[in-house]
């Protein structure tokens, strides 16, 4: 009476891990609390005791290493960008922590159990296009995990994410021609008023970066990744290699963005007193605690979040545009202005066409209204 007992044991992996990885292994703590005598209390031998069951960090961190390494490994071929693998591993965490909180040992898990993390995951409000992202991912951690012989079986091989019943083209926000207009106009106008080359070189870098991403559809991962090297030259044309996902494709500029490229590159190089290498990247931060280090995916939305807002752009009656509606708008105002869908697929980098699809249909759905036709003939 009056002292608890503390029981430790070390389960090893029943299965062995490949050469240079720690073995894995689950410390699991049972700790008997003594209890005061109440009607719900069950009593052994006229002690009563409750036990409680710890699973420590151990194996999660072990498993977490062993991804690690899988991803670096066999996603994209052994060239998955770091921000790819960063994220990966975030999610993974989640899930692992998931399991911990549930005294769950990841490698013990079962389909229900996956089923369950699915449950969790439609409660924490997350939209079925994010849960199916998550659980593709806890199916790949399984991948590696089995890789490794810990598990015989992929528990989360056949749990699929909830169906998503909305239109596919209604998560597509973009601009109308007059609203694209109407922010290029404003950030020229900007530039025009500028009064040191610090601020000319500012807004120069913006015009470009919001330019390019508007009109010729690149995402921000791949504005965030540019390098100088990565500007080609054919002739009197210009264009910049980009690489997202598994793909890589070159992205012609007009004319005007290609002298809007030049333009700052050439002031940069005035303003920072710095040579500019290959490897230098194209789009760099400007502030004091970061000046000439790459510019970050978030400085990047800030950047195109700041330029939408101040247009009165950012939100409006049922739509707000990110960074990404950039993109968005590129693609349905190409489709528009009448380039053919394999043009489209080609600009954007889109694997699948029917990807480039949705764009034609959120275009048609505005554009080409049958109801309007059907409501000219009777009005006939």
């Amino acid at each position: 009476m009056g002292s608890s007992i503390n029981i430790v044991e070390q389960i090893l992996s029943p299965r062995p891990v490949r050469a240079g990885l720690r073995a894995s292994f689950m410390k699991i703590e049972i700790v008997f609390v003594e209890e005061s005598k109440t009607a719900n209390t069950i009593e052994t031998e006229g002690e009563s005791i409750k036990p409680a069951i710890v699973v420590p960090e151990t194996e999660t961190t072990n498993l977490e290493d062993i991804f690690a390494r899988f991803l670096m490994m066999e996603v994209g071929d052994g060239a998955a960008s770091a921000d790819t693998i960063r994220n990966y591993l975030s999610q993974t965490k989640q899930y692992l922590e998931w399991c911990r909180d549930n005294l769950l040992s990841p490698t013990e898990a079962e389909p229900e159990d996956i089923k369950l993390y699915r449950q969790h995951l439609v409660q924490s409000g997350y939209a079925n296009s994010t849960i199916a992202t998550k659980l593709n991912i806890v199916r790949i951690f399984y991948k590696a995990t089995q890789a490794h012989g810990l598990i015989t079986s992929n528990p989360a091989a056949k749990v699929k994410a909830p169906k998503d019943r909305k239109d596919p083209a209604a998560r597509i926000t973009f601009m109308e021609a007059e609203e694209l207009k109407f922010l290029l106009d404003y950030l020229q106008s900007q530039l025009n008023n500028a009064k040191t080359n610090k601020q000319r070189l500012v807004l120069m870098r913006d015009r470009a970066l919001i330019g390019i991403m508007s009109l010729e559809g690149c995402r921000t991962v791949e504005m965030h990744q540019l390098k100088v090297a990565d500007i080609v030259r054919q002739g009197i044309k210009t264009g910049l290699q980009v690489s997202a996902k598994r793909s890589s494709r070159i992205v012609p500029l007009t004319e005007n963005l290609a002298a809007q490229l030049d333009e700052y590159l050439q002031l940069r190089r005035k303003v920072l007193r710095r040579k500019i290498k290959p490897t230098d990247f194209v789009f760099v931060s400007l502030s004091n605690n970061n000046k000439g280090g790459q510019l970050s995916r978030r400085s990047i939305r800030e950047i195109c979040d700041r330029a939408l807002t101040a247009t009165n752009l950012k939100h409006t009656p049922g739509r707000t545009l990110t960074a990404h509606s950039l993109r968005h708008t590129a693609g349905t105002l190409a489709l528009r202005t009448g380039s053919d869908l394999r043009q489209v697929q080609d600009l954007l980098g889109h694997a699948d066409p029917r990807t480039t699809s949705i764009y034609a249909h959120v275009s048609d759905r505005w554009e080409h209204n049958p109801g309007a036709d059907i409501e000219k003939k009777l009005n006939q």
